[in-house]
Order: C-alpha cells, then structure tokens, then sequence
C-alpha cells in the first residue's frame, strides 16, 4: 500500500469514543469457527483493534455476530475504565456505541430472555445483555458497507480496504 508516509489523526472536539464489531461466519478457512474483529475510535481515530478465531463453534451467523459483540462489549468496559483513570477526562463518561451489522443480533441483546440451547451463547447473551443494562454499552446498526472492524475479518477489495482505514483515521502525514 506504501503508507509510510501515514499516520492515524485524532479529532480534540469532540472526542466521540465508538466501537465496531463484525465477524466472518467460517468463511476464510475450513474449519468450523468464525472470525470475529472489532475496532475503537477515539475523536475519529483508532486507538484499538482486534481479530481472532472464536473459541465458541457458533450454529449461525446470529450466534457468531452475538460471540462479537460480547467480546467487543468486554474490550469497551476495559477501555472505558481506562478513560475513567485519566485524571482530566471528562466525567461521567458516556456509555460507548457499539455499531454492528446484524440487525439479528441488535433484536436479541434488546429482549431480556434468550432461548438459544446453547449455554455457552446463552451466556454470551447474558454478558451483553448486562453490559447494556449497567450502560456502558448500547449498540446500534450499520450498513456492513460503513462498518469499520469488516476489514478485519474478510477480504475485500484494495478501495474498500483504503475507505475503512480513512474512516479509522489513516491519513497522509504533511511534512
């Protein structure tokens, strides 16, 4: 890509802290488990990233969507504790919004009960769903078109690819 000339750029007003969260339902590779991927941005910049083979073999690409969000809700509690830690950032902080893509998985963590078989989802759902109530969490929908952690899981095209990292704040660096 040659992109040593770039560099990430944070906007100091206002600092809108946002996560997202995707997955790859076992489409890379030939075993059974999915990708998932997340991504946070702190004043229009990525301060953090993550991708990783799930350790749950998910029935669906709901299961696999809600095993993402969980581990992205997990990530957002660390670093919204770690903002809480800074002496001059601003309190209380906000709950962080979580942008997934599964309109599926959105429905689920909003309805109290979750009556999948599977404990280990189950309590998946459980986890989210205390995030959610505690607020630190609340989780909304983006087209998969604008969702930042989708490089992260899947291959896509070298424009799409640029488009994603400009959107995490990827920018040339001005001598």
């Amino acid at each position: 890509f040659g992109i040593k000339n770039y560099g990430f750029f944070y906007n100091m007003y206002p600092a809108v802290f946002d996560g997202y969260s995707d997955v790859d339902w076992n489409t890379l590779s030939g075993d059974t488990l999915s990708t998932s991927g997340f991504t946070f941005t702190l004043g229009g910049g990525a301060i953090c990233w993550k991708f990783k083979k799930q350790t749950i073999i998910a029935n669906s690409t709901m299961e696999a969507e809600l095993i993402a969000l969980a581990s992205a809700c997990k990530e957002a509690n660390w670093l919204r504790d770690l903002l809480h830690e800074i002496p001059f950032w601003e309190k209380p902080i906000l709950s962080v919004l979580i942008h997934c893509d599964s309109t599926a998985v959105i429905g689920i963590v909003n309805n109290h009960f979750y009556n999948g078989k599977s404990r280990p989802i189950r309590r998946k759902h459980s986890n989210v769903r205390s995030y959610l109530s505690k607020g630190i969490i609340t989780v909304n929908y983006v087209k998969s078109c604008d969702n930042l952690a989708d490089q992260f899981t899947k291959a896509l095209a070298r424009d799409r690819v640029w488009n994603i990292s400009r959107g995490m704040g990827l920018k040339p660096i001005k001598s």
